[in-house]
């Protein structure tokens, strides 16, 4: 626009004054100045037409046009100077190619050579007209003309220096800020995208992506990997975990993005042709993981779950691929982990079933919805009931009973177990202390309930109100709960032990079974799982096990229960094979507070009839 105005004002101040004063001479030169104003324009509508192959050859040629526009409005000056045409005409032009070339020179600092060069074939010529002139007046302007060049320059210059500075400064920022956003973007441990870098390439790859185009989104968790930096340490920790990020770059297809996206889990998105596609790269991500893994000398075993979700076949955005990568992740860590699951919508509707549970439950917890049965612990021997277990029941008002399969590993998952547990050691408490003094309560303790802060407290103060003798409280506790050592679950035993309750072992068998806790903690009782008294297991086999874990808690001075007892022929197995305590249906269902009460009074009454027979 600039130039347009300029050369615009430039012909009409030319033809203006070449015809006032009707100098042909002056004329000429008007229309060899039209004539560069004309090519001029040309070359600027065909640079913007151009597809760029031609761009020098038409930058050149702009050059030429503005040297010749410039030694034009010069030329026109200096030859109404020298043919001492009208003054005021002389001035009109002398004043228009000065301004011109005061004005072009700042202007195109950015290209100082262009600048000087049009300045000096504009104050050149007229300089020497001035100079030359016969007029004194004229000689002092000529001065003041040449002395303008320099001044001209150092302004150019100093405007093409600071051009310079800024352009080198606003690179410098620019690659400083992608330096930045790249280090914003990877994981310090591995070198992998980070979350932040994950994020963004997921929302640019399902950008770019035809329309269509399957995404999986692989989301892997190590399990166990805390024991690692536990026992070998954080630095043996981070070696690992670029062995597992170094590996997930190599199985990866190529066009994907691998990234930690935080603690143990990594991520790898990437394209897919279809399900079997995705199942094969997960297949192969998870035998490759698994493989051992040697850091510092050492071969570690490496174990990982798993979850993987499809776009557009389980997820129409980003978030939602990465909500179901995430439940269906849950899904196999849940189902015993060292799995891979891949997302199901069962999934989805199971996640609001647990939700509407946990929300449920702690309102069930504060209205005193929820109830608690005993089932009784018989001596096999004497058949007289030595222990009653507390078992929670919850009996919704609208929905009925809902089974403790189904609400009990919701509170797991969502630490309402902690809460729930202490409720029921408090009931049970309460109403074991009406029984007589021979008979205990057993209660199963969460491993978060035990690890919780004040666990121990809360048991010391469910006997105190309760007015419980501690002798007369077990604890049950399973195998779980010694997989991972725990300072606090040490200390949570020792404490209660001390204050003389009494601790079992439940589920023996189905678990990590291990002596070595048998040995360190002081149990008083072990419970053989259901599964070898009266499950499909059940067998040869099974009586074996038995057999040889009572003979154990003989040896240890432990009793042994065995579950599941639901007929005479199981009672008789077990006994034989050294149990000495039952549980189970034969005996009696859980049954409610004043039911159990009842059950010990028949005993009574008939352990009084017979002494009296």
């Amino acid at each position: 626009m600039n130039l347009a105005i300029g050369a615009i004002t430039g012909l009409v101040i030319a033809f203006y004054t070449a015809y006032s004063i009707d100098d042909v001479a002056l004329q000429s030169v008007a229309y060899a100045l039209a004539a560069v104003v004309a090519f001029r324009f040309s070359i600027i509508v065909a640079h913007r037409f151009s597809n760029g192959e031609d761009s020098r050859t038409l930058e050149l040629l702009f050059e030429i046009g503005a040297f010749a526009y410039a030694l034009a409005v010069g030329a026109m000056a200096t030859l109404a100077i020298v043919e001492g045409v009208d003054p005021l005409a002389q001035m009109v032009l002398t004043v228009y190619a000065v301004g011109y070339a005061t004005a072009i020179a700042p202007r195109n600092a950015g290209r100082p050579v262009i600048a000087l060069v049009q300045m000096l074939l504009i104050l050149g010529p007229i300089s020497v007209g001035l100079l030359l002139s016969e007029a004194s007046l004229a000689h002092a302007l000529g001065i003041v003309a040449l002395l303008h060049i320099p001044s001209v320059t150092t302004i150019t210059l100093k405007v093409y220096r600071s051009l310079r500075n800024s352009i080198i400064s606003a690179q410098a920022n620019a690659e400083l800020a992608n330096e930045m956003r790249e280090l914003a973007r990877t994981d310090v441990v591995t070198g992998l995208a980070n979350r932040a870098g994950l994020d963004h390439a997921v929302a640019e790859t399902i950008e770019h992506s035809e329309e269509g185009a399957s995404l999986a989104l692989i989301w892997i968790d190590l399990d166990r990997f805390k024991e690692v930096n536990d026992v070998l340490g954080h630095p043996v920790g981070d070696k690992v975990l670029r062995g597992v990020a170094n590996r997930l770059i190599d199985v990866s297809p190529d066009g994907s993005t691998v990234a930690r996206f935080g603690g143990d889990e990594f991520i790898v998105f990437c394209p897919v042709d279809n399900l079997k596609h995705a199942e094969l790269i997960a297949s192969e991500i998870h035998f490759e993981i698994m493989c051992p893994l040697r850091v510092d000398g050492e071969l570690l075993e490496i174990r990982a779950s798993l979850g993987v979700a499809i776009i557009p076949d389980n997820a129409v955005d980003a978030d939602q691929l990465m909500q179901r990568a995430d439940l269906a992740l849950y899904h196999a860590k849940v189902g015993g982990r060292a799995q891979t699951c891949f997302y199901d919508p069962s999934m989805s509707r199971d996640l609001v079933r647990r939700r509407e549970i946990e929300a449920e439950l702690r309102i069930a917890i504060q209205r005193d919805e929820l109830s608690i049965f005993f089932q009784p612990i018989v001596d096999l021997e004497t058949g007289r009931i030595r222990c009653f277990e507390a078992l929670v029941r919850w009996f919704h008002p609208e929905k009925g009973e809902l089974s403790p399969g189904e609400f009990i590993p919701v509170a797991e998952e969502t630490g309402v177990i902690v809460t729930l547990g202490n409720w029921i050691t408090v009931q049970a408490a309460r109403i074991a202390a009406t029984w007589p003094e021979d008979v205990t309560l057993a209660v199963n303790l969460s491993p978060l309930q035990i690890r919780a802060p004040g666990a121990a407290l809360g048991i010391k103060n469910a006997l105190r109100e309760a007015g419980l003798d501690p002798h007369r409280l077990e604890l049950e506790v399973t195998e779980s709960l010694f997989i991972e050592d725990n300072h606090s679950t040490s200390a949570f035993i020792e404490e209660l032990s001390a204050l003389g309750v009494r601790f079992a072992l439940d589920d023996f068998g189905t678990g990590y079974s291990s002596l070595g806790y048998i040995n360190k903690f002081p149990f008083s009782k072990i419970k053989v799982d259901r599964s070898f008294v009266s499950g499909s297991e059940a067998g040869q086999k099974s009586d074996a096990i038995i057999r040889a874990v009572a003979k154990m808690g003989a040896t240890l001075g432990m009793d042994i229960v065995a579950e599941g007892l639901e007929t005479p022929e199981q009672v008789k197995t077990v006994r034989d094979a050294g149990c000495n305590l039952g549980q189970g249906y034969h005996f009696s269902r859980a049954v409610p507070d004043y039911l159990a009460a009842m059950l010990l009074a028949q005993e009574r009454e008939n352990t009084a009839f017979r002494a009296i027979a």
